[in-house]
Parts: structure tokens; sequence; C-alpha cells
């Protein structure tokens, strides 16, 4: 009896000693490579402690992992580096000593990399995440105005549809300045549209009962509304995001106010509990709390897409902290209104109206504070036959035409401003 003890003993102590060596097993891994920059993500069950450092000439971005066992999941990782990826050459990943994996990134150039974790939410467990940002990214405006240089200015007056009660004769040209003697002076300007296709990457949006991810359907539209918006005299889109990657709710503002855009639209596609819930709205930011309780889950839930597609809390961007600072913007809320207005009324030619009239909630997204910004749910995806529609590229058409109608008649009966280019920061 003693003996059996001992050996009951023994075993459990190997059995503890095992468990004990065993390390983090790797569930998932996702890469999301973009222009503005590449996210690799490294989900387990368990959080990871990490190290992350740089080696030059070459350059190469090295992480360590402790105690992570290098399984099939964590080796296929190196499969799934792109060659179009903008920053990440290749990738290797080995045993570098006991109790620690290392993973080392050739890259393509300089980067500035940021190593952070994310705690389980949603369908996700615990998330290590690696952004890679260029040393320079990409100026938006620089972008634009290299972009309008290699095709010609049009200064023609804008066509406007036919349905529509706006005089053919008022051109969608700035509203004319003063000029030194206080005769206004009758220049034509560019008006920069920012189209924000809704969540990306790790945030998929809501999800169709077929599969249709609201990432994807939002990301299509916006390009149409682009296309469009590329099309008609004196316009010019810019995307907000134009790949499947992930950009911060504060971020897109940001990006918006360095294009020195005059109208923000943000596309998104509904989703509901019940399959039934139809139609198409269209919202803006609220100073005073929302205008029904559907407007404020709708908003909640918007919300929430910085938690899903994550963010680093611990990088604090001074141009976004002085962006937001101003809520006050009273005057941008009601050129807002008006903008949703012209754009639902458009798109009641071409679907139901979840809503007869504009709503308003606490969208992070449209708090500009000098940018007349709307969201426009495009439809339920969550609603069956809804979801074929959204996945229907003559159906997109249309709701791009409707998202341009509406700006068009905006434009017609509130003539942009001049408005000098903002002040950047490094």
């Amino acid at each position: 009896m003693p003996d059996m003890f001992v050996k009951l003993a023994a075993l459990a102590m190997l059995l503890w000693l095992n468990a004990a060596e065993a390390g983090v097993s790797i569930s998932s891994t996702r890469i999301w490579p973009a222009q503005d920059y590449t996210r690799l993500t490294i989900e387990s069950k368990q959080s990871i402690r990490h190290n992350l450092f740089t080696i030059n000439n070459p350059d190469r971005l090295v992480v360590d992992l402790e105690d992570v066992d290098i399984n099939d999941t964590l080796n296929q990782l190196t499969g799934k580096i792109g060659a179009d990826d903008p920053y990440i050459r290749s990738l290797r990943i080995g045993r570098f000593k006991p109790g620690i994996v290392r993973l080392v990134f050739d890259l393509k150039a300089e980067v500035k990399p940021q190593l952070f974790d994310l705690k389980p939410v949603g369908e996700y467990a615990y998330r290590m995440v690696l952004d890679i940002y260029p040393v320079h990214p990409v100026d938006p405006m620089m972008a634009l105005l290299e972009s309008a240089a290699s095709s010609p200015q049009i200064t023609e007056p804008v066509a406007t549809a036919t349905h529509i009660d706006v005089p053919q004769s008022a051109p969608v040209v700035a509203a004319p300045k003063p000029g030194p003697n206080g005769i206004p002076e009758m220049r034509a300007r560019t008006l920069i549209i920012a189209i924000d296709a809704g969540h990306g990457g790790e945030d998929p949006g809501a999800h169709g009962r077929r599969g249709t991810h609201e990432k994807d359907v939002t990301l299509a539209i916006a390009r149409k509304v682009k296309a469009l918006v590329d099309d008609t005299p004196n316009m010019r889109g810019v995307l907000i995001r134009d790949g499947d990657y992930f950009i911060p709710l504060g971020g897109r503002v940001v990006k918006a106010r360095k294009a020195n855009a005059d109208l923000f639209v943000s596309i998104h596609a509904d989703a509901f509990i019940k399959p039934n819930a139809r139609g198409s709205s269209v919202f803006a930011l609220s100073e005073h709390g929302a205008t029904s309780t559907a407007a404020r889950w709708l908003a909640k839930k918007e919300n929430e897409a910085d938690l899903i597609g994550g963010v680093n809390l611990d990088i604090k961007d001074p141009y976004l902290a002085r962006t937001l600072l101003d809520l006050s913007q009273t005057a941008t809320i009601n050129d807002s209104m008006k903008l949703a207005k012209y754009v639902l009324g458009e798109l009641s030619n071409i679907n139901d109206l979840h809503r007869g009239h504009v709503e308003q909630a606490g969208f992070a997204v449209l708090k500009s504070p000098d940018i007349p910004s709307i969201l426009v749910e495009t439809a339920f995806i969550s609603n069956p036959d809804e979801e074929s529609r959204l996945n229907d590229s003559a159906y997109q058409d249309k709701l791009a035409q409707a998202v341009l109608g509406g700006i068009k008649r905006y434009f017609a009966q509130n003539p942009a401003l001049s408005k000098p280019k903002l002040a950047q920061t490094n």
C-alpha cells in the first residue's frame, strides 16, 4: 500500500511538471496588410508575455514570446505573409532558447512598430497585436493632390438627378471669397468628400444569415461612391479605408480632417435580432442625447467597434485629442442634418425607410467639430432579402448614386466656403 501511494504521488508530480512546462497554445493568427499599416494578431486562451526590439542593416523586427508552444497554428503564420505586404518581406519562427519563441520579421523598410494586448471581447479570446506603421506615413491631402494632378481640373456645373428640384445652373463649387478690395473672387475649389467604409480587419461588423460581413459590403459601396464622386466635376473622393483593415473611430475623424474634407459620409449595414427589420436610415451626431431608443442602441453598438477592432490605449494622439476637444459644434450638426435629409430623401427612391426622418445619437465616428458628418445605414444585413440586395452590384450602384445625389443636393443649397489647409502635427 505505501508503494502504491508513492507511485501515485510520483505520477501526480510528473503530470504537474509536464503541465507547468507546457506553454501557451496559439489558437489563431491573422494578418491585415495595408498601406496605412500592417496588423498582425496572435490569439490564445491565455495572455502572452512578450518583448519587442528592432535591428538595423538590414531592417528587422524581433518579437520574443515567453512560454509559448510552437504549434501548427503559429507556424502557419509564415505562409500568411504576402508579397504585396507594404512592410513585411518575410517571417521566421523558431525556438530561441528554452522558454522563448522568437519571431523575426524581415522588413522592406524602417518602421514604427506598436505591440500591445487586448483582453477577451465578443468572439475573441486574448489577443497580442503587432501594428507596423511606416516611419513617414502617407499624408491624405498630399495623396489627394497627387491623384488630382494626374487628371485635368474640371470646373463645369454638376448635373443634378432628374427627379431633384435643383437648378441646373447651380454648380458645385466653393462660395465666392472676398478679394483684397472686398470684391468676391469667383474661383472654383475642388470639394473633398471623405467616404468611410464602416468596420474592417479584426472588426467584421454585423453578419448576415448567409455569411455576409458588413465590412465587405460597406467597402464595396464606399468604392462605388468614390468612383461617382471622382467623376463629378469639382469633386474628389477620399476613402478612409481602402482595404480589409481596421481604423479606430477617432482615427477616421482625424484622417478626414487631414484630407481637409468638406463632408464625411460613413457607410454601414444595420443588423437586428429580428430578421424582419428592414429599411434604410441616416444618422447625424446629437449634442443632447439620442432621438430614440433604437438610435441610442445603434450608436452604442457602432461605438464598440474600437473594442472589437482593437485600439492601443497606451498611444496618445495629440492631433486626435485636439480634434475631439471642441464639441460645441452646433453649426456643424445643423449642416449634418441638412446633408442627412437630402441623402435620406434619395434613399427613399430605392428602398423602404426604417425611419422616415433623420435620427441623432452620439456616434463617435461623427464627432468632427468642423466637417458635416453623417452615418448611412444602407439596409439591414440581418434581413435575408436585404442581405441579398446588399450583395448585388447593381443595387450597390443604386445606393452609391443615392448618396451622391444627396451630396449634390446639399451643395446646391449650401455652397462650400473656402477652407484653409489644416495645420498638421508630427
